[in-house]
């Protein structure tokens, strides 16, 4: 269940977004105005989401630095499409 909340709760209710991010592992949705702002989320689920990004960065700066093969921003975005599309 997508749970949303106003930005004023992170505030004034902080134990109990706490409880629900940390110890639930759910995300909360912060509005302001009525619209959305941002998204709270343990630093466990964080890292989930973006641990597969840093290993790859880390490759592609390893096989940047032992060849001068560089792509063009083009060259990048039709790879990238192309993975996309095929799975």
């Amino acid at each position: 269940m997508i749970i949303i909340r106003p930005v004023s709760d992170l505030r004034n209710k902080f134990p109990e977004i706490e409880d629900m991010v940390v110890r639930e592992g759910q995300p909360v949705y912060l509005t302001k105005n009525g619209y959305g702002s941002m998204v709270v989320l343990s630093l466990e689920k964080y890292a989930e989401l973006t641990d597969d990004i840093e290993l790859k960065l880390d490759e592609a700066d390893k096989e940047a630095e032992s060849t001068d093969v560089r792509y063009s921003h083009d060259q990048v975005h039709k790879r990238v499409r192309n993975r996309i599309n095929s799975k």
